[in-house]
């Protein structure tokens, strides 16, 4: 019998998460984010197998550049407790 299995959890500056640092460690590089000024470095994590960033056809060049998406995603919102995104896990 196959097995399904679905979790969405929220990524929020309420409960002290950064979504620039979710996307630095999920990818395995180093993340510069410009509201904190802060530099995000998982670039010596050797578990990442692939990464990619999918975008609707038409999508702008600066969507698939992870360090201006991820920037222009957090700073799209201005509150401080704000949902920036999503991870969703399927297995």
């Amino acid at each position: 019998m196959a097995l399904y299995r679905c979790e969405v959890k929220n990524i929020s500056r309420g409960q002290g998460r950064s979504v620039i640092a979710a996307a630095a460690y999920r990818a395995g590089v180093e993340l510069r984010d410009e509201r904190q000024r802060m530099t995000h470095d998982y670039s010596r994590r050797d578990d990442v197998v692939h990464t990619e960033i999918i975008a609707p056809n038409g999508s702008p060049a600066w969507a698939y550049d992870r360090p201006t998406l991820w920037n222009a995603a957090d700073a799209a919102e201005k509150r401080k407790d704000a949902r920036t995104a999503k991870e969703i896990l399927v297995a």
